[in-house]
């Protein structure tokens, strides 16, 4: 079968991104306008979202670094909050964040709106629920993102690399891991079990063939109950054994923290207290709040992996008129370009005028990214973001942030 002429799989390729054609159509009718009368409005466009899907009033933002590429070269200045930086919104009032200003014009510009609000909206998606996951989890427990089977595959690459930034230790897609240049996490499916006569004959087939430096952690929930299952795991691999991981489904749950409860007494009293129990399988944050004191680590798939969109926007607040940025917006937006100033000790949010000096004790956050269509500022390594979500995520479990509008 054949029937794409030029690709195997229904996806754009990166030259295809890269030069705009992933756009919308009446962005290419605004260029046919414009070319017809011969004029390029040169305008200020801030990228923003007034509304996060979670009860708390902030997010991620992750899909920075891709934006720059994605203006290189164009004739364009940009400024952006650095990539993994916390964005705040409000409820009480008409303040809303721009985590991004660009500035050109917009007959080159508008065709790229697309792709600059896919790349940020899906991965400031990802990057906010791994790290609302890991708030609530803690510092302390293990997290592994387990949810690219429940994605499309072109997107494996960017899931991980945003649930590892917003704090989880591990990954189990192994082109993610690749990339993001870290050891691939996981173990044993269900189907491998079925795939021998025993349960033990599975885990010793495992035992004997990963590599030493692969965790022993055995399936224990495939036809026998979990507390049974986890006893002839420890009695098979003894001392070898790191870690059981229950996978069982929601219909067969029960009580389940008082299962798992019972898990770790019978390996207690065996002498298997070092073996560690994690947990799989529909994990939210429900289930994070509730079992986090009985289990050490979390596998987390859907909830990332098909994490709620963050709603961004792209809208003008300036238009030249005579040689002169004049402040222009459509209705329910404030025109007029902004900066976000942000106050650490109070973890307070000040958006004011561009121009109007902040008081003292506030830095910006947004700063210049493209320069002429030039990047400008250099990239972090992943393991620099991830470090400074983490110093964030345990901000946040101290404060309560907040913006303000600075009239």
């Amino acid at each position: 079968m054949n029937d794409l002429p030029d690709r195997f799989f229904w996806i754009a390729r990166e030259d295809e991104i890269k030069e705009g054609n992933v756009t919308d159509y009446y962005f290419i009718n605004t260029e046919l306008a414009f070319r017809k009368l011969g004029i390029n409005p040169k305008v200020t466009m801030e990228i923003y979202t007034r509304r996060v899907p979670y009860p708390d009033e902030w997010g991620i933002v992750t899909g920075i670094y891709e934006v720059a590429k994605v203006l290189t070269g164009l004739p364009v200045d940009a400024w952006a909050m650095e990539e993994g930086e916390v964005f705040l919104t409000s409820k009480e009032s008409a303040a809303y964040e721009p985590v991004m200003r660009i500035q050109g014009g917009y007959a080159e510009l508008a065709r790229f709106e697309t792709t600059i609000l896919g790349f940020l909206c899906s991965s400031s998606g990802y990057s906010t629920k791994a790290a609302r996951i890991r708030l609530l989890a803690g510092d302390d427990k293990i997290l592994l993102s387990f949810g690219t089977r429940r994605a499309h595959p072109a997107l494996a690459p960017l899931i991980e690399r945003a649930a590892y930034i917003a704090g989880f230790d591990g990954v189990s897609n192994v082109l993610g891991a690749k990339l993001i240049g870290i050891k691939g996490s996981g173990t044993m499916p269900h189907s491998f079990i079925l795939c021998f006569k025993r349960q033990e004959d599975a885990w010793k087939a495992f035992d004997e063939a990963v590599p030493p430096d692969v965790p022993r952690i055995a399936l224990t929930d495939t036809l026998y109950d979990e507390k049974t299952e986890a006893i002839m795991a420890w009695e098979t691999l003894g001392d070898r054994l790191y870690g059981i991981r229950l996978d069982t489904p929601s219909t067969r749950r029960g009580e389940w923290k008082k299962i798992i409860e019972e898990v770790r007494w019978e390996l207690n009293i065996r002498g298997g207290k070092k073996v560690k129990v994690f947990i799989s399988g529909g994990i939210d944050e429900k289930e994070i709040v509730e079992l986090k004191d009985v289990v050490d680590g979390f596998g987390v798939g859907t909830s990332v992996s098909d994490a709620p969109t963050i709603d961004f926007n792209m809208k003008v607040v300036e238009v030249e008129e005579d040689g002169v940025m004049k402040p222009k917006a459509k209705r329910g937006d404030l025109s007029g370009k902004k900066e976000v100033y942000r106050n650490w000790d109070t973890f307070t949010d000040l958006l004011l005028p561009a121009g109007v000096k902040p008081p003292e004790g506030y830095e910006p956050l947004l700063k210049p990214l493209i320069v002429k269509g030039r990047i400008v500022r250099k990239f972090k390594s992943i393991e620099e973001i991830r470090e400074g979500v983490l110093k964030r995520i345990n901000l946040l479990r101290r404060k309560r942030p907040r913006v303000i509008l600075g009239l």
